[in-house]
């Protein structure tokens, strides 16, 4: 039996909204990641600096996902996601101008808090959705995160050689991020998926199945780090590639992560969450072993093409799990797994540099690969729950 037309109209209202939120989270992070040598310059610190600046959104990321939580609890995830659009639209618009160093520190606190707000409630409501939609559709906002994060580094790239350059880039996305803000309370769905929680179940979390899938995140997020942060490192001292070569290893991961997202929710329709997670996780692992192992340009590149088509897929499928999880409580859930993205991204954005040789970061992907082999014993929680 099909749905009404109402029905059917919210619910592609609220996919909309979902997949806004999404493209803003993923602009904004682009903005500011490329953004950051200019920062530098502005502010004459050093990397050493940049490093600890990096850590400060990291920790704030961790505690932007707790307050998703409580702000889902008592006003739904709809707020918590126009909350963390609106904290990125102020510390973005705030940056972009010539702050003192102080200031410009502690706003990078803020956009942390939202981005991190971001990251967990906007996965409540793409499990929302996808559960109102009853089809797989959580890597297609994925998708949407990773063309707008492409998107922004273009242009990034083509426009942003100076601070004040720079400094637009950053406004621009704090004006997306605000509008979205705006917009998310009549697109998002309002539901709170806690309403019927008694007192007693509130104490019996599936901690074991969250930890499980929690770990799955953090190995994809560590691999996806790892790659992004040192593949061209890697083809430039490992492989010997020129300058512009060594590039094209992330752009390859990117693209090819895409090319999965877009791809991978009609081969969960077909054929179900646990075969599509078993298969990524081994092109995952394999495309790293590759990219460490095979030490000409051409392997490395088809090493990273493989890891984005793995870790791609996977991302969506493990946030798709866990909130099935318990579908009463799939937003604490969901903001308690998106925990296990921060020391992920950090690891691998730290231990390659430290674990270095003069070969190149092949161990680093070589351990990457290792970290994901776990995920196959993981496969039984990526079933899909029974319909109700």
């Amino acid at each position: 039996m099909s749905a009404s037309p109402a029905i059917a109209s919210s619910l592609r209202t609220a996919r909309a909204g979902v997949y806004a939120a999404y493209a803003a989270q993923g602009l904004g992070y682009a903005t500011v990641v490329t953004a950051l040598p200019q920062l530098k310059a502005r502010y004459a610190i050093d990397d050493d600096t940049v490093s600890l600046i990096t850590l400060t959104v990291v920790i704030g990321a961790a505690a932007g996902s707790m307050l998703a939580d409580r702000v889902a609890v008592r006003l739904g995830s709809r707020m918590a996601v126009v909350l963390g659009l609106a904290l990125q639209a102020v510390a973005l618009l705030a940056v972009a101008a010539p702050v003192p160093l102080p200031v410009f520190w502690a706003l990078f606190a803020v956009y942390g808090l939202g981005l991190g707000c971001v990251d967990a409630s906007a996965a409540m409501q793409g499990v929302i959705v996808q559960r109102r939609a009853g089809v797989a559709v959580m890597a297609s906002f994925f998708a949407a995160n990773t063309a707008a994060s492409i998107v922004g580094a273009l242009v990034m790239s083509a426009g942003a050689t100076t601070s004040a350059g720079a400094g637009m880039g950053l406004a621009t996305a704090g004006v997306v991020a605000g509008a979205i803000a705006l917009l998310g309370t009549r697109l998002l769905d309002p539901a709170r998926e806690r309403a019927a929680v008694t007192e007693e179940a509130r104490t019996a979390l599936p901690w074991r199945g969250l930890v499980v899938v929690g770990m799955v995140v953090f190995a994809a997020f560590t691999a996806d780090s790892t790659v992004a942060t040192w593949s061209a490192v890697h083809l430039t001292d490992g492989v010997g590639a020129s300058a512009a070569v060594a590039p094209l290893g992330y752009a390859v991961y990117a693209g090819f992560t895409l090319l999965t997202r877009l791809t991978s929710d009609l081969v969960v329709r077909r054929y179900g969450r646990a075969p599509l997670a078993v298969v990524t996780v081994a092109v995952a692992a394999a495309g790293l072993v590759v990219a460490g192992l095979v030490r000409t340009e051409w392997g490395a590149l088809t090493g990273f093409a493989l890891a984005g088509l793995g870790v791609g897929a996977l991302v969506p499928l493990a946030y798709a799990a866990a909130g099935d999880l318990d579908p009463r409580r799939s937003d604490e859930i969901v903001a308690r797994v998106n925990l296990f993205t921060y020391p992920g991204s950090l690891i691998g954005a730290v231990l390659p540099g430290l674990i270095a040789t003069g070969s190149g970061m092949g161990a680093s992907f070589l351990l990457a690969a290792v970290l994901l082999l776990p995920a196959l014993g993981a496969v039984g929680r990526f079933r899909a729950a029974p319909r109700p």
